[in-house]
């Protein structure tokens, strides 16, 4: 097996770094709205099943804020409400092995 020179990069089958024409702009997007901040009227509590595992994806992992848009402190409810329910048995750590 042939060894590569350090600092080689493998053979792609792009052209070395373009510099001819525009510069490439990043994509747009548009920053999510808490939802909890823009409806008053919702009320994270962790008895609120249906609720509180829209933020949980299938396999039971906790969905970052990133994804979900929350702000910092309606993540912090959010979390302690999850850990909530798991404990008292009404969302499941996992899922079941089927």
């Amino acid at each position: 097996m042939a060894q590569r020179e350090m600092g080689a990069r493998p053979n792609r089958d792009r052209p070395d770094d373009d510099k001819g024409g525009p510069p490439r702009r990043r994509p747009m997007f548009r920053r999510k709205v808490c939802r909890f901040c823009a409806d008053k009227t919702l009320l994270i509590d962790y008895k609120d099943v249906r609720m509180v595992s829209q933020f949980v994806t299938e396999r039971g992992k906790m969905t970052p804020s990133r994804i979900t848009g929350n702000c910092a402190r309606h993540q912090r409810l959010l979390t302690t409400a999850i850990k909530r329910a798991r404990s008292i048995a009404l969302l499941p750590f996992t899922t079941a092995n089927s």
